[in-house]
C-alpha cells in the first residue's frame, strides 16, 4: 500500500511557523521570504483540504485542526533530525572502522598502528576481520582494505601494492632439506604448506617458474589461514608460498626466508577503498595520509 504523503517543502514551512509562532521569523529561519512562507502555507492547505491557520490582526493562530495536525507532525520532523544527526555523526565521530582481512591486519597492519596512534591519539582504529569485499550499506565500517583490480562499483579506492608471492621458509628447513642452496627446488619435494583461502598460490608460481613437475607429487599439508601456514613454515613444517610485502617484517629478521628469489605477481593488488559518495571525514583523510607515508617507507626505508 503507498503512503499518502503531503508535499513535504510545505510541510516544513509549517512546522517553523508552529515551533516559531512567527511568520517573520519563521521566513528568516527558512532564508526565504515571508510572502513565500504564506504561499506554502497556502499549499499545503490546499493540498488537505483544511483550514490550518486563521489571520488575526497580530498574526495568525492555529486552527483546532492546525493544532491537532502540528501535535502529530513534530515528533516525526524530531525523528528525522536525530537519524540525520546520528547519521552524519558516525562519519565524523573519533572511532574508525576498517575492514580487512585477518592476514593483512596480524601482519602488516597491526605491527604499525602504534605509529598512527603516537601520532594520532585521538582517533580510535576499530579493525573488523572478513574475507569478503565490503559492502558499505550493509556494513559499519569507514574504510576498507581489500584484494582486487581497483573497480568496485559506487567506491573510491587507493593503490597500495601488488599481491607478489614467492615460497618461503624457515632457516633451519633450507639447512635439512637443501644444505646446497644453489639448488632450493630440493624443498618442493619435501612437503607444500596450503592456506585454504589461497589454494591456487603454489601452482600459480610454479608454472610461471617452471616448476610444475617438482610439486606434483609432494606432499601437502593444509591450514585455515595463511598466518597458520606462514607460522607452520616458520617451525620448519614444510615450505609455503608467502606473499612477499605481508612478510616483509618476517623476511627482514629471518625469521623466514625466501630460497628462491623469484617473487611472481598475481595480477591482483591490495587497495583502500571507501564510499564514492559519501564526505570524506578529516580521521578518513588523516589515515590515507598516514598510509600512504607507511607505504613510502616500505619501498624506501631509511
Amino acid at each position: 500500500m503507498s503512503k499518502k504523503l503531503p508535499p513535504l517543502n510545505p510541510l516544513k514551512v509549517f512546522d517553523t511557523v508552529v515551533r516559531t509562532q512567527n511568520l517573520t521569523k519563521a521566513a528568516q529561519e527558512l532564508h526565504i521570504s515571508q510572502s513565500a512562507v504564506s504561499k506554502q502555507l497556502n499549499v499545503l492547505q490546499t493540498y488537505l483540504g483544511v483550514e490550518l491557520f486563521r489571520r488575526e490582526r497580530h498574526g495568525i493562530s492555529l486552527t483546532y485542526s492546525g493544532q491537532r495536525y502540528a501535535e502529530a507532525i513534530n515528533p516525526a520532523f524530531d525523528m528525522l533530525s536525530k537519524a540525520t544527526e546520528d547519521l552524519m555523526r558516525s562519519g565524523s565521530d573519533s572511532t574508525l572502522r576498517i575492514q580487512t582481512y585477518t592476514t593483512f591486519a596480524a601482519k602488516w597492519l597491526i605491527p604499525r598502528l602504534s605509529d598512527f596512534n603516537s601520532k594520532h591519539p585521538d582517533i580510535t582504529v576499530k579493525i573488523t576481520n572478513s574475507v569478503s569485499n565490503v559492502d558499505f550499506d550493509r556494513d559499519n565500517v569507514d574504510l576498507a582494505i581489500q584484494m582486487g583490480n581497483g573497480a568496485w562499483p559506487g567506491q573510491d579506492s587507493d593503490f597500495l601494492f601488488e599481491d607478489i608471492i614467492e615460497p618461503v621458509c624457515s632457516p633451519e628447513f633450507l639447512k635439512l632439506h637443501a644444505p646446497d642452496a644453489r639448488y632450493p627446488q630440493a624443498l618442493l619435494r619435501v612437503r607444500l604448506l596450503v592456506s585454504h583461502f589461497r589454494p591456487h598460490d603454489w601452482k600459480t608460481w610454479a608454472k610461471l617458474c617452471r616448476y610444475d613437475q617438482e610439486i606434483e607429487r609432494t606432499e601437502q599439508m593444509r591450514f585455515s589461514s595463511s598466518i597458520l601456514t606462514w607460522q607452520a613454515a616458520a617451525d620448519s613444517l614444510g615450505i609455503a608460498i608467502g606473499q612477499t610485502t605481508l612478510l616483509v617484517d618476517d623476511l627482514k629478521k629471518q625469521k623466514l626466508i625466501a630460497p628462491f628469489n623469484l617473487p611472481v605477481k598475481t595480477g591482483l593488488s591490495y587497495y583502500l577503498v571507501r564510499p564514492q559518495l559519501q564526505r570524506h571525514s578529516r580521521k578518513v583523510e588523516i589515515f590515507r595520509s598516514w598510509i600512504a607515508t607507511q607505504l613510502e617507507l616500505l619501498q624506501h626505508p631509511a
